[in-house]
């Protein structure tokens, strides 16, 4: 759902551009508090682990960007990722998260325009993370506390964050495309190939979600406070024991084993089954075909990148320039993802610490 340059006019690109960068500076401000573990009871020595685990989710969500799967005649989806990426570390570190994916795949793969970035973080980043996490923490919180509650709520907040996006590229659309089309056809079309694009999303997220929560359930932000209940062997049974007032801890993992375990996850999609993704165009692509909302789609300004296309220049074999491509790809999204990150957590920790040190925050 990459908007290329020329899709929107310059003057509501521009709006765009400003409310992604008002989205992205409140955003944040919010990471500062969710990358924060040491205000979590039982954060412990674990509290050092928020910043790769945020990078990890962004390299995840661009190696199965990668993964085109059919929906339709002729159609593709890919994921979002903001949903998946606001129930694993938080909505403010999830609107960075897909925003730093966005970022690096308009200037080193030539997907999604430069001048159209703001417009992408809109739709793609702001719109899915907001919408999903509203519907998930309000799912979350009528449904029991369990892990399948988790992941249903998952399911369903990752389905209608998709055709949510839909309809705000629609939206901005009606209000500054480049073509004259009906917006009724377009929206229709948009919202309902999406819908069925947003099924593949929610199975990718709540099959990664339940995932992640099945190993390691204090690493999953929306999972947090679930009670794992215990078992008590009475007379040769198996009962459930009465319940507890303090959640009981998952069984100890090391969160460099399931960093090391994501990491090889995304290399592996990224790198090798990436080739076997759909080569249809994608939903937005399709409906702009269709409608002629591709009439004035401009060049890429980087479409001469040596990975313009997610393939590495001058390597003839397909399959081997395309994993290359998504395997560098993984390896600077969770570079600059973790950079970013603890760049974002180190400010709250050095602001902590001069609160602490001030005439204000010394104790007699």
């Amino acid at each position: 759902m990459h908007a290329p340059d020329g899709f929107i006019d310059v003057p509501v690109s521009a709006a765009a551009g400003v409310l992604a960068a008002g989205a992205i500076a409140v955003s944040l401000r919010g990471a500062r508090r969710e990358l924060d573990d040491t205000a979590r009871p039982g954060a412990g020595a674990g509290a050092e682990r928020t910043a790769p685990l945020a990078g990890l989710v962004a390299a995840f969500i661009f190696a199965v960007q990668m993964l085109n799967f059919p929906v339709a005649a002729g159609t593709s989806g890919h994921l979002l990722g903001g949903a998946l990426a606001a129930i694993l570390v938080g909505p403010y570190t999830g609107v960075l998260c897909v925003s730093v994916v966005l970022l690096l795949q308009s200037v080193l793969f030539a997907d999604g325009g430069l001048t159209a970035l703001g417009v992408n973080i809109t739709t793609m980043a702001l719109t899915t993370t907001v919408v999903a996490y509203a519907l998930f923490r309000g799912l979350v919180k009528v449904l029991p506390r369990s892990r399948r509650s988790v992941t249903a709520a998952s399911f369903v907040a990752a389905l209608v964050s998709v055709p949510a996006s839909a309809v705000v590229f629609t939206l901005l659309y009606a209000v500054g495309g480049t073509t004259d089309v009906s917006i009724g056809k377009v929206a229709t079309a948009m919202v309902g190939v999406h819908v069925l694009i947003g099924l593949g999303e929610a199975a990718i997220t709540a099959l990664t979600v339940g995932a992640v929560i099945a190993v390691r359930p204090d690493l999953v932000h929306g999972a947090r406070g679930l009670r794992q209940k215990l078992k008590l062997r009475v007379n040769g049974e198996l009962v459930d024991a009465p319940e507890t007032a303090e959640p009981v801890p998952a069984p100890a993992r090391s969160p460099r084993r399931v960093w090391i375990a994501g990491l090889v996850t995304s290399l592996v999609l990224a790198g090798f089954v990436s080739f076997y993704a759909s080569a249809n165009p994608d939903g937005l692509e399709k409906v702009a075909a269709d409608h002629g909302i591709d009439k004035q789609a401009e060049e890429h300004a980087v479409a001469d990148s040596p990975l313009a296309d997610y393939g590495v220049k001058d390597v003839d074999d397909a399959r081997l320039s395309g994993g290359l491509a998504g395997v560098i790809g993984v390896g600077v999204t969770v570079v600059a993802g973790t950079g970013v990150f603890w760049a974002v957590r180190r400010r709250r920790t050095t602001n902590k610490q001069a609160e602490a040190t001030s005439p204000a925050g010394t104790s007699v």
